[in-house]
Parts: C-alpha cells; structure tokens; sequence
C-alpha cells in the first residue's frame, strides 16, 4: 500500500509549488470535473505540450512535475477520460477539464482510492448543473480563439 495516496494520514505537500517553480516547470494548475456529476477528480498541471496533446486526442493528459514527462490519465489502467471540454480563468493561469471516464473510471474504485477522498468539507454540496456541450467546442481550440463563458473562458 502507498501510504501517502493510500493512508489515512493527513500529509499535505505546501512545498509543492515551490518545487515546481525551482525545477523550471512551466505549468498551469488543471481542475477535473467530471462532466455528469460535478465531482472534482482530482487537480494536476498542464505545460503547452500537455494542453494541445488533451486538445487533439480529446483525453485528459497533464504534465507530471515528478517524472518531467507527459501523463495520460489512466493510460496503464486503461480508464482513461474523454475530454469533453476545456475550461480557461480570467486570469488565464488555469484550467479546468470537464471529462466522462471512458470505461467506468473513478466510478470504478473504492472510495478510498478515488482521488479526492478524503473529507475535510464543512458545507454540503451544492447542486450540480452537467455540462452538455460535447467535444465539437474542441474544434478551433488549437487556434486558442478564447470566448466569455461564466466567468471563465471555454476554448473554441
């Protein structure tokens, strides 16, 4: 068992952005959403490489700041994610994935094991509205021509 992604002991890494930035990663931080219930997977980054990798193959990939390589999430397990769309802040120095697991995904793992766990929340969830827009607003986005979405700004 891997204590730290396993265990039941509170290890937060507050160092890890420093680390980052020493190392000379250029990367932005990724929330995933799953695109059915509004639950957040988990959060990883993303470098330019990463990001036009996800655009064109329309599955979640990241950056790994601990192997310096690209990772597609779930490509040993084989339960991988559609990427159905993409998500920039106004400040553009984040992103947010929406995705649906192509074969079961975190559905599939015991609740121990799905990547955001642990509960420290003191409010219930709020109601989620899915988004259902598909992959089609991935067409352009290799022209990264961005547009005004809720906030934020959605790729076309």
């Amino acid at each position: 068992m891997n204590e730290l992604e396993e265990g039941a002991e509170l290890r937060l890494d507050f160092r890890k952005l420093s680390k980052i930035a020493a190392a000379g990663c250029d990367v932005v931080p990724v929330a995933v959403q799953h695109a059915d219930t509004g639950e957040v997977i988990l959060v990883a980054y993303a470098n330019d490489e990463a990001l036009r990798a996800a655009i064109a193959r329309r599955t979640a990939i990241f950056w790994s700041t601990s192997r310096n390589a690209l990772w597609v999430k779930g490509e040993t397990s084989g339960e991988t994610f559609e990427l159905i769309e993409v998500r920039v802040n106004c400040e553009q120095n984040s992103l947010l994935y929406i995705v649906r697991p192509r074969r079961g995904g975190i559905r599939a793992l015991p609740r121990r094991l799905a990547p955001l766990h642990r509960e420290r929340a003191t409010e219930p969830p709020r109601r989620f509205q899915p988004a259902h827009r598909g992959v089609g607003h991935l067409t352009h986005a290799l022209r990264r021509k961005c547009h005004r979405h809720a906030g934020s700004r959605a790729l076309k």
